[in-house]
């Protein structure tokens, strides 16, 4: 009776992964093995919600230790490369094939070239995001000065966007070019929270995606351009 508590029980359908892993540095203060759900939001800067999330995905899968959920070293690792992953604005999708590819892998140097062949694809990702930012800048560019050359006219009318001022800062932190997570941890929310703030804020400036609303700001001079 008295060992109920500390045993280590693997919940029902837990995943069992073989593979390898690259090796990634783990938060300074996590210890190595049977981490408490606490202790891993701490660690990694997320909240309980988002590990759980994590955990619906097939990405994690925490033990048992009586009624407390823990998790293991293997778990420790893939967290690491899911957060690096997240840093980074990688989807969930691309994570989810990321892990799966990194699970059948036969060597650790598969695991290594997996891994820089995933960042290696993101990277490409963003710097087409960023010539799109660049293009989308000159024409708020060309667009302001046919506005001020034109005042004679008398401007158009334009219609007004109201942010509420947790969305101001979020817009703000969008300009910078921040991806969704690092939002979250600047503005202490959950990621899930900063995704919808970030899609109230698109569906308020009528655009499709972040990049036209930060240059639609820009234009309205509701943020200033670089």
């Amino acid at each position: 009776m008295a060992e109920q508590s500390t045993t280590i029980q693997s919940a029902p359908g837990k995943r069992r992964t073989s593979g390898f892993l690259p090796h990634l540095p783990l938060p300074g203060t996590i210890p190595d093995n049977h981490v408490a759900i606490a202790d891993m939001a701490d660690a990694f800067g997320v909240t309980h919600r988002t590990l759980h999330f994590y955990e619906e995905k097939g990405l994690l899968a925490a033990d048992r230790m009586g009624p407390m959920r823990v998790y293991g070293l293997e778990d420790i690792r893939r967290m690491a490369i899911i957060n690096a992953c997240r840093e980074i604005d990688m989807p969930i999708a691309e994570i989810q094939d990321l892990m799966r590819a990194l699970t059948a892998c036969q060597s650790q140097g598969d695991a290594a070239q997996i891994f820089e062949d995933a960042l290696n694809a993101r990277k490409r990702e963003l710097a087409a995001q960023q010539s799109i930012l660049r293009r989308q800048m000159q024409r708020v560019s060309e667009l302001l000065e046919s506005a001020a050359d034109g005042d004679g006219g008398g401007p158009a009318a334009v219609t007004p966007i109201h942010l509420s001022p947790i969305e101001a800062k979020c817009l703000a932190f969008m300009a910078e070019g921040y991806p969704a997570n690092r939002i979250a941890s600047l503005m202490d929310m959950d990621l899930t929270a900063v995704l919808t703030l970030e899609s109230d804020i698109i569906r308020k400036f009528n655009v499709n995606h972040r990049f036209q609303a930060v240059a639609k700001a820009v234009l309205m001079g509701l943020v200033a351009a670089e």
